[in-house]
């Protein structure tokens, strides 16, 4: 029989892991941060969220909600990607190429510079629950500089997007609509994401293959309290739909 010194010797056999610890080096130049340029603001960039690079490497996929609305175009604000990672980064301009509000989703155009290193996009439609999955973002923003994070999931269920409520009188025209309309669900995850994380891709710790975009988290209160009350719930939208956003003309 071996001692607790010859067992603490042995090597570790394989973690489950190990497909991911290949995986997040090959996904991280991929992932950058979303936002606005404006010179003479002090910080001159505001981070709004997370994107990840497609195709050709110039297209960034992201959340619709995490573009502005509306640049101040008189103080030349420009819309664009933050990449690199910690303090060694740099900001690209983009333009918004098109929405998709129903499930929201960006599709931004890099304009000029070499492509970045594309993700490849898997097919949603073959997720099943009980799936392992990851995703990678900026869940603090640029608080402590562009640093990339991972966080592992499950696949936990493919959920309507609307969420069931206990009183009709609580539904309002907008969950009504999406409700009538049907067939529409999402990826319920048990990882947790922060509002940083809106935009980061959710994909196959094995491939790097993308199979949704994370969209939303379902905190405790108010917003500012997800980093001390998280519920462990998070929500993407199937990677299906960032597919026909991209093949729009």
């Amino acid at each position: 029989m071996l001692g607790l010194a010859s067992l603490l010797a042995l090597p570790m056999a394989p973690a489950q892991a190990d497909g991911l610890v290949r995986t997040i080096p090959q996904v991280k130049p991929s992932v950058v941060g979303v936002g606005t340029f404006l010179k003479t603001r002090s910080p001159s960039v505001m981070f709004t969220g997370t994107g990840f690079a497609v195709g050709d490497g110039l297209s960034i996929v992201t959340n619709a909600h995490v573009v502005p609305d509306k640049l101040d175009g008189a103080k030349m604000e420009q819309l664009g990607v933050v990449v690199g990672s910690g303090q060694d980064i740099a900001f690209r301009p983009a333009r918004l190429v098109a929405l998709d509000r129903e499930h929201d989703l960006a599709h931004l155009r890099l304009e000029g510079g070499a492509p970045l290193p594309a993700l490849a996009l898997g097919d949603s439609r073959t997720a099943l629950e009980g799936q392992a999955l990851a995703f990678t973002g900026f869940p603090l923003g640029m608080v402590l500089g562009l640093n990339h994070v991972t966080h592992r999931a499950n696949l936990s269920a493919l959920t309507p997007i609307v969420m069931p409520s206990m009183s009709s009188k609580r539904l309002d025209a907008r969950a009504i609509t999406q409700l009538q309309r049907g067939g529409l669900k999402i990826f319920q995850l048990d990882g947790t994401a922060y509002p940083g994380n809106s935009g980061s891709p959710v994909y196959d710790p094995d491939s790097g293959a993308v199979l949704g975009v994370i969209n939303m988290v379902f905190v405790k209160g108010l917003k500012e309290t997800a980093i001390t009350m998280p519920s462990g719930i998070s929500y993407a939208i199937p990677s299906q739909y960032v597919a026909e956003l991209l093949a729009r003309p």
